[in-house]
């Protein structure tokens, strides 16, 4: 069967969709970072703690873990990431963006298209990102990869009603989530289309 070509076909929306991403992440200031050094500092600012390593990075930037640990480590020189060892065992290490790290995503070329995104409707944002998320999730499946996710759309997640704290959980970890946890990436990422949409922050919208 052959594919639909034209103004509203999967082609050319896969063409919108790649030359937006390209363009909005366009780095023109003085030193510039290249778009895999961007992906990775955003990363680590919105990941979740157990995420922030090399490996983590690898999975959601579908690329192999010697290339993410180099990524990594020429932003650790650039003094953009930092090392953090896990308080109870010396052996783990994360990285977090450093106070230079932060100011640099302050100024975040891909804050040109959330400006964009944010002259929309809550709604058509809403539907936008079902779109995305369920595209994202047929492409991961086609090759077999991690897909992108935050733990409130996650089928690992725990409600707060069936653990013992009367928190929200990640069946993963056993870890307790905070509200702030709930839009944060994680490598375990699991898609639980019942949950997309909704807030499980411990009810409904």
């Amino acid at each position: 069967m052959m594919q639909k070509t034209g103004p509203a076909s999967p082609q050319c929306a896969a063409d919108m969709l790649f030359h937006l991403a390209r363009s909005a992440g366009q780095d023109d200031s003085a030193t510039p970072l290249t778009p895999a050094q961007w992906a990775a500092l955003r990363f680590f600012a919105r990941a979740s703690r157990p995420s922030r390593t090399p490996s983590g990075f690898a999975s959601f930037h579908a690329t192999t873990r010697g290339t993410a640990s180099q990524t990594v480590k020429s932003l650790e020189r650039l003094g953009l990431l930092a090392r953090v060892r896990a308080p109870q065992d010396g052996r783990s290490v994360s990285f977090e963006p450093t106070e230079a790290g932060r100011d640099r995503l302050s100024r975040d070329p891909m804050r040109r298209l959330e400006a964009a995104l944010g002259r929309l409707s809550e709604g058509d944002v809403r539907r936008l990102c079902e779109v995305l998320q369920a595209s994202m999730e047929a492409v991961a499946g086609a090759q077999e990869a991690a897909v992108l996710g935050t733990c409130g759309d996650c089928r690992n997640l725990t409600p707060a009603e069936d653990t013992e704290g009367g928190l929200p959980g990640c069946a993963c970890t056993g870890d307790r989530l905070a509200p702030a946890d709930f839009d944060r990436l994680c490598v375990r990422y699991a898609p639980d289309p019942s949950r997309l949409g909704k807030t499980a922050r411990g009810g409904h919208e």
